[in-house]
C-alpha cells in the first residue's frame, strides 16, 4: 500500500499510465472480445489492480476514465445503446454521463477501500474481495440508474429494433441490459486480478532484491 504516501512518485506515474492505457484499450475493443453472442469485459481489471497497487486515488482516476471512455466511445459510434441514451434528451444526457462516470468510479474506489481495509486481515481475502467488489459495484449502480430511466430504455431498444413492449423495467435492466454478461464479467475479474496482482508482487521483489 506504498502507492497511497507519495501518489505522484515516478514509480506510481509510471504504472498509472500503463493501467490508464489498458483501460482505454480495453474498452474501445471490448466488442471484439466474445464467446459466441456473449461479450468477454476485461476493463475493470485495471481499475481493481490500481487500486490495490496505488491505492484509492489510483482506482478513482482509472474508474473515472473508464466512464470517460465509455462516453467518448458512444460518441464515436462504438456503442449504440449509450449513444442512444445521451440522444435521448437533455434529462436523459445527464443522467447517463452522470452514470458512466459514477458506476466506473466507484467500482475502483469501492475495492480500493476493500483492499485497503482487508489487507494487513488477509492478504488473499483482501486481493479476491476487491476484485468481486469492482464487477458488482459497477453493476449495481447501473442497475439503480437504469431502473430510474424505465421510459428512455424502452424506447432506446425500440430504436435499436428490439421489442419490449410489455416487459417490466425489471426484466429489460436484468435480462436485456446485464443478463450473463455480469457473470462473466465477475469471474473474469475473481480469476485475473488475483493472478496478476500476485505477478506484479513477485516481479517487484525481484526489481528490489536486484537493486
Amino acid at each position: 500500500m506504498k502507492g497511497e504516501k507519495n501518489f505522484f512518485s515516478a514509480r506510481n506515474i509510471a504504472y498509472l499510465a500503463v493501467l490508464l492505457a489498458l483501460v482505454i484499450v480495453l474498452q474501445v475493443f471490448s466488442g471484439y472480445f466474445k464467446i459466441g453472442t456473449t461479450s468477454l469485459s476485461f476493463v475493470l481489471v485495471p481499475i481493481v489492480l490500481g487500486g490495490m497497487i496505488l491505492g484509492v486515488a489510483g482506482g478513482a482516476v482509472l474508474g473515472f476514465a473508464f466512464g470517460l471512455v465509455v462516453i467518448f466511445d458512444a460518441l464515436g459510434g462504438l456503442d449504440p445503446f449509450t449513444l442512444v441514451l445521451l440522444s435521448s434528451g437533455p434529462a436523459s444526457c445527464v443522467l447517463t454521463v452522470i452514470l458512466c462516470l459514477a458506476k466506473g468510479t466507484a467500482a475502483g474506489v469501492g475495492s480500493a477501500l476493500l483492499f485497503k481495509f482487508l489487507y494487513n486481515k488477509n492478504k488473499y481475502a483482501a486481493t479476491f474481495a476487491a476484485s468481486a467488489a469492482a464487477p458488482i459495484l459497477n453493476t449495481g449502480i447501473f442497475a439503480l440508474g437504469a431502473l430510474c430511466m424505465g421510459g428512455t430504455l424502452e424506447q432506446t431498444f425500440n430504436s435499436l429494433g428490439v421489442d419490449v413492449s410489455g416487459r417490466s423495467i425489471v426484466y429489460i435492466v436484468f435480462v436485456l441490459c446485464i443478463g450473463i454478461n455480469f457473470f462473466v464479467e465477475f469471474a473474469i475479474n475473481l480469476i485475473c486480478t488475483p493472478a496478476l496482482y500476485t505477478v506484479n508482487n513477485v516481479v517487484s521483489k525481484r526489481i528490489r532484491a536486484r537493486g
